[in-house]
């Protein structure tokens, strides 16, 4: 036995004690690196970023993973992120994981990014509640504020504006932008920045824990790697972070290293040459792959040499030759015989190949691709072990496994040029397999919403990868389809789906797909969070059929009108119904935008159009009483949402809707009843909380009133519309000292919010207060000269100054 003192390792620690006395080469590199932590930050040899750069297989990843155990030896609190973190909050929350795994954690950066996840969630369903504004519609710059900081931060699925589910005016009702939203008192207020610009919210509070913990270690070790893949989200925030005085100062016991295979942008890290090493990485020198070699047992001259030959140094290949060197004389031999040339089972070898062709894979995924049993000489489970046992396959505990695509590349080409027909139908089975994920993952998800669960989208962009692979031609409308509405979401998933028909191409060897790939991925990153410039290369694809085109219009036509754009929004659905006149949507949607300009009858017109072609569509024939409604036409509005709501009874907006028709006609105990159901299907909507205060006011609740918007207030903070409503709640039951005070808020919030003026000068007048009373409905009818009430109201008043 040991004695009590001796820490027996662990076998995690035993394997990568082992993997690091394997690590050979690079001695430059690391003496590089680990001389920096013996110059103190103020020695201007002393470097603050360190970037390493190199083509694929070249080691980049096994370098810095040497770097940062150099580093724990110097004392550095250490922390470590891929390209599976793809934004500075996901970057964030990562870098602060690991350091509470180490004994420090970040905890006000944690609270943050916790409510940061939170509003994210929250957001499409708070602006969706918000289906009117008793000011009218929002200005085009309230649009374009409200959504661009929102479809920046994924929190808008564009894709339900699109099916009608979020009306594009509601993001910006009535105050001019997302502030309106979500801003009222000053935490609301945060939250709301939070959620429109989470890196600029986020970044001080990460600086300011960074500053923090720097006083209890003596170096932090910052790591992220393919940084070739991040750079377009993260490049600018990095140097932005290095800035005196943009997000605040940075501990100067910190060292960031960059992974990647490009240089560094000279756009954003042109001028900050002097803190960064730049650390280009090779191939091995020969003296580096023979020390490899060496130390594998590979000591042949002739064997070596054949080697250094195939492998050109890369440290990948050196690695898997060591493994399998092969006879010296096989000189024509391919690199994919050379990985495989220890093994003389063919049906492993066989395995070996067929498990290259999937982007990811699993023990599942190996039975589909390489049609073995499960059980037997050969089983699957046997198989799937042995394929972790080359050096060349990762990630086997993370369930996505995965080939270095150095290794990957050249089994691909030979399995598409030896046998075009195995080829097509070891795709058409993967397909099938991620198609089954696919569905499988669609269990209780509404059709809407599916690309918008990451389960599901992956399963469907490798359904998309695996198609186009084997049939690049006759899939490719399918992936034009299906970027048309992942160009109406975020950003960031527009960018995966651009680069499956990159990696397609490149992996079917199609120029077609491969060029496409790589405008479309220019595209998204170049023009931010708007979809335009990628729906326009969309729309240039003659294999779109009219209805393809129609659905990319109208998908353009809601991101122009959410921008303000409304001339160029009516033109993409007037050209969408030109190309499709069958597109209830289209019709659909420029009823919305005719609406909101007060071209009523024009709406009512697409919106007989709409449920003409689908009559059965719920969503037309909510919008019509909807329409109805704010024309004035209570009576027809009562019997179109009568309809509405037999037609989709689980849907709580058009109950919504006819509670405030039946209030508005004095049905009040039926319009609280509507409120009542509505809210009981929708416990967060808090549109009908708000109007359903009005009924409980008028009928003597006042209690319930205010509780109504309290829960409204906590749904979705800081709405002008909300303040507005507890102005009138307190200006029914007799107190306008406090009414004032609410509509005050109200306008400081909206101040063009003509109702609040409006109402706040009958609170004004109950004080005595007639000039001020006076001033308010003037303004009331200077920003709607139509405010037929207030009209009436300042000759009232005037008459009675007069007397």
């Amino acid at each position: 036995m040991h004695p009590p003192s001796h820490r027996r390792l662990s076998l995690q620690q035993i394997i990568e004690g082992q993997r690091r006395a394997a690590f050979v080469g690079r001695e430059a590199e690391l003496g590089l690196y680990r001389a920096n932590f013996a110059l103190p930050p103020e020695d201007p040899r002393h470097r603050f970023v360190f970037h390493v750069r190199g083509n694929a297989g070249v080691g980049k990843t096994s370098l810095v993973r040497e770097w940062r155990e150099a580093a724990g030896e110097f004392g550095a609190l250490t922390a470590s992120v891929d390209e599976s973190a793809d934004s500075v909050p996901d970057v964030l929350a990562d870098f602060a994981a690991q350091f509470a795994e180490q004994g420090h954690p970040l905890k006000a950066l944690d609270r943050l990014l916790t409510t940061y996840r939170r509003a994210r969630h929250d957001a499409a369903g708070r602006l969706a509640a918000d289906s009117e504004t008793p000011g009218g519609a929002p200005s085009p710059g309230a649009l374009a504020a409200a959504q661009a900081g929102l479809i920046a931060a994924g929190a808008i699925p564009v894709v339900g504006a699109l099916a009608g589910g979020i009306d594009p005016a509601v993001v910006a009702r009535g105050a001019g932008g997302l502030r309106a939203v979500f801003g009222g008192r000053v935490r609301q207020q945060d939250e709301a920045l939070l959620l429109a610009e989470p890196v600029r919210v986020l970044t001080p509070v990460f600086v300011a824990e960074l500053d923090r913990v720097a006083d209890t270690v003596p170096w932090i070790a910052l790591f992220l790697d393919t940084y070739e893949r991040t750079a377009p989200q993260l490049d600018r925030w990095l140097a932005d972070l290095l800035t005196p005085g943009r997000y605040g100062d940075l501990p100067a016991n910190l060292v960031l290293t960059l992974a990647g295979q490009r240089r560094l942008d000279p756009v954003h890290w042109g001028d900050r040459g002097r803190l960064v090493a730049d650390v280009p990485l090779g191939p091995f020198t020969e003296a580096e792959s023979r020390q490899l070699l060496h130390g594998r047992g590979v000591v042949t001259e002739s064997v070596v040499r054949e080697v250094l030959r195939l492998s050109g140094g890369l440290p990948v290949l050196v690695s898997t030759l060591a493994a399998n060197p092969g006879a010296a004389g096989e000189a024509n031999a391919t690199a994919v015989e050379r990985f495989l040339a220890g093994e003389s089972d063919p049906a492993r070898r066989a395995a070996a190949l067929a498990c290259a062709l999937p982007r990811r894979f699993d023990e599942d995924l190996v039975a589909v691709a390489v049609a073995a049993p499960r059980n037997g000489p050969h089983a699957v489970p046997d198989l799937y072990d042995w394929l972790h046992e080359l050096p060349f396959v990762a990630e086997r505990h993370s369930g996505h496994s995965r080939y270095h695509a150095v290794v990957r590349a050249p089994m691909l080409r030979l399995q598409r040029t030896g046998s075009p027909r195995r080829w097509k139908a070891a795709h058409d089975r993967l397909a099938d397999a991620f198609a089954a994920r696919r569905d499988a993952a669609a269990e209780g998800i509404d059709a809407g919403r599916l690309w918008a669960e990451q389960p599901w989208r992956r399963a469907a962009l490798d359904v998309l990868y695996h198609r186009l692979c084997a049939r690049p031609r006759t899939a490719l409308p399918e992936a034009m389809r299906a970027g048309i509405e992942l160009c109406g979401q975020a950003p960031s998933r527009a960018r995966h789906w651009a680069r499956t028909l990159a990696e397609a191409g490149e992996d079917a060897d199609n120029a077609v797909l491969r060029d496409w790939g790589r405008d479309l991925l220019a595209a998204i990153t170049d023009h931010g969070p708007r979809p335009t410039a990628a729906l326009g290369l969309l729309l240039t694809r003659a294999e779109l059929t009219d209805t393809d085109r129609a659905v990319a219009l109208v998908v353009r036509a809601w991101d122009r009108f959410r921008a303000g754009e409304l001339d160029a929004a009516l033109s993409d659905h007037a050209r969408a119904i030109a190309v499709d006149p069958r597109s209830e949507r289209a019709h659909q949607g420029r009823a919305v935008i005719l609406r909101s300009l007060g071209r009523y009858e024009e709406a009512l017109a697409d919106l007989d159009r709409a449920e003409e072609i689908a009559p059965a569509w719920a969503w037309a024939v909510r919008e019509r009483g909807e329409t109805y409604r704010r024309m004035g036409r209570l009576e027809e509005a009562l019997t179109v949402l009568d309809r509405a709501h037999s037609l989709d009874p689980a849907d709580a907006v058009p109950l919504g809707s006819r509670g405030l028709v039946r209030h508005a006609l004095g049905r009040h105990e039926e319009a609280l009843d509507d409120f009542d159901r509505a809210i009981a299907l929708w416990p967060e909507y808090a549109w009908a909380l708000v109007r359903r205060s009005r009924v409980r006011t008028v009928l003597g609740d006042p209690v319930g009133a205010l509780a109504d918007l309290d829960r409204a207030e906590e749904l979705s903070p800081g709405l002008a519309g909300t303040e507005g409503e507890r102005g009138e709640v307190y200006r029914a039951t007799g107190r306008p000292e406090e009414a004032v005070a609410c509509y005050g808020r109200a306008l400081v919030l909206d101040p063009d919010y003509a109702w609040a003026h409006g109402s706040r000068a009958l609170a004004h007048e109950a004080l005595g207060r007639i000039p001020e009373a006076l001033g308010d409905l003037d303004r009331a009818l200077e920003l709607d000269p139509d405010y037929a009430w207030a009209r009436a109201q300042r000759e009232r008043l005037g008459m009675r100054t007069e007397s």
